[in-house]
């Protein structure tokens, strides 16, 4: 068995190799004799962190959320125009294709129904989260003549996120990043049309 630093060490492993397993394959396409092989444990010592695949799930959720919203913090800390914040956010997207992933709660949103009941909440949080900064940012760039947008931010950031998650899913099978940008671009230019003059 190989030896890792501590318990804390053991536990961060386990969770890269199940998020990326579960980025890949999806949440039910792996096992803990998958994670034990790769990390050459044994399902016991798997165990012994996570009671069961899902608490292991509850913990791999909660980490992925906290990344994501420090990677929100981080884009408003480094960006201050709405438009700018908006195609970071995409971008956030993008750098999980360029790993030849999925992002992790779109991938649970396709099984939402066979994961466990604390799972779902947490990918609903998720996508809350997600669109409620979006709104902010919506809001933003609105009253600062940047964006422009028929209804409610609300509704914008829902069509936002949408259309991210789903243009990450069409692209992941083409194995084409490129795919994945131009409906991008497609989507953030439609925002910005009508203050840019862009048709």
């Amino acid at each position: 068995m190989t030896k890792v630093k501590g318990d804390t060490d053991t536990a961060t492993q386990i969770l890269d190799v199940a998020e990326r397993l579960a980025q890949v394959r999806g949440f039910n396409g792996f096992s803990y004799a998958d994670i034990a092989a790769e990390l050459h444990l044994t399902k016991a010592a798997l165990h012994y962190h996570f009671a069961g695949k899902a608490e292991l799930g509850e913990a791999l959720m909660t980490r992925y959320a906290t990344r994501f919203s420090d990677a929100l913090a981080a884009v408003e800390s480094r960006v201050d125009d709405a438009a700018g914040r908006l195609d970071a956010y995409a971008d956030l997207y993008l750098g999980v294709l360029r790993k030849e992933r999925m992002c992790l709660c779109g991938m649970l949103a396709a099984e939402y129904e066979t994961i466990p009941v604390p799972m779902r909440d947490t990918v609903l949080r998720f996508f809350e989260a997600n669109e409620e900064w979006l709104t902010r940012v919506l809001e933003q760039g609105r009253a600062e003549g940047q964006l422009q947008f028929a209804g409610p931010p609300a509704d914008t950031a829902r069509m936002i996120v949408s259309s991210l998650e789903g243009a990450l899913l069409v692209a992941r099978p083409f194995g084409d990043i490129t795919r994945f940008q131009m409906a991008a671009t497609q989507v953030l230019a439609g925002l910005r049309a009508a203050s840019t003059g862009v048709v």
